[in-house]
């Protein structure tokens, strides 16, 4: 298992690698000014309040909700296990202060050192569904907490797609037809995304309800489930056809919990 698990996490960083460079032109990653923004400080205020907290940010990618983050006030460690991605995120956050990034993986913070009940929150964006050890991640999770610290967590089922997100896949595959395929997206479908996908834990798809128990067996408690469309809603405002398509595609949920206090 262990060399099972050591081989996919290898393709999984490679593949985040390999789409550092061009991963903030893709739809659904960056987030821009205005209004998704706004709606993402709006999910991250409603769950964590708005005071300024310690937090450690797990798979930061290039730093997209790391800049949410900065910019409520919080102190953050943003960690990551692609070295190109780090790359990426420490020259878009140069120039901030209360910010910090580390090489590491996101299912053994322990092995950075990073010490038991350091953190008032830790946040994570579509990393979930990645996990190889999921049990053994959220056990983790819940060491570098601080009593009555909260996890948050955004993601998604990206095995299959909703039942409008069929009709909506469908008119996304015209457009492509029609207009070209868009050369920065690479959608769960992808054939490299679901050889990653089919050899996961929950490569049959990640749900909250799937979550939920996984998360009170590592000593969470108050699970929470918020719907993640006003954060649809806002990219819609901006986007174009396609993209607007895009955010039908799959059920995506904004999941809290806290370690008792």
């Amino acid at each position: 298992m262990l060399g099972r698990n050591h081989h996919l996490k290898e393709d999984i960083r490679d593949y985040w690698s390999k789409r550092s460079e061009t991963f903030d032109l893709a739809f659904g990653h960056r987030i821009p000014p205005g209004p998704e923004l706004n709606a993402w400080v709006s999910a991250i205020t409603t769950s964590l309040g708005d005071k300024p907290l310690k937090i450690l940010e797990l798979a930061c990618g290039t730093g997209e909700v790391t800049n949410v983050l900065l910019s409520l006030g919080h102190d953050v460690t943003a960690l990551d296990f692609s070295e190109v991605m780090l790359t990426v995120a420490r020259r878009k956050h140069r120039k901030r202060q209360r910010v910090r990034f580390i090489l590491a993986d996101a299912e053994r913070t322990m092995r950075t050192m990073e010490p038991d009940a350091a953190y008032d929150a830790v946040v994570c964006r579509h990393l979930v569904w990645t996990l190889t050890e999921p049990e053994q991640a959220l056990s983790d999770w819940h060491r570098v907490l601080k009593p009555g610290g909260k996890l948050l967590i955004f993601d998604g089922d990206w095995a299959k797609p909703t039942f409008v997100g069929r009709f909506a896949s469908l008119s996304i595959g015209l457009i492509d037809r029609i207009a070209g395929i868009d050369p920065h997206y690479d959608g769960a479908m992808s054939d490299r995304h679901q050889s990653i996908m089919e050899r996961l834990p929950f490569g049959d798809g990640l749900t909250a309800e799937k979550l939920a128990p996984l998360l009170e067996a590592a000593g969470f408690e108050g699970v929470e489930v918020a719907s993640h469309r006003p954060i649809a809603a806002a990219q819609r405002r901006t986007a174009d056809l396609r993209n607007r398509l895009r955010t039908l595609l799959y059920r995506r949920f904004i999941l809290s919990c806290s370690r008792p206090g």
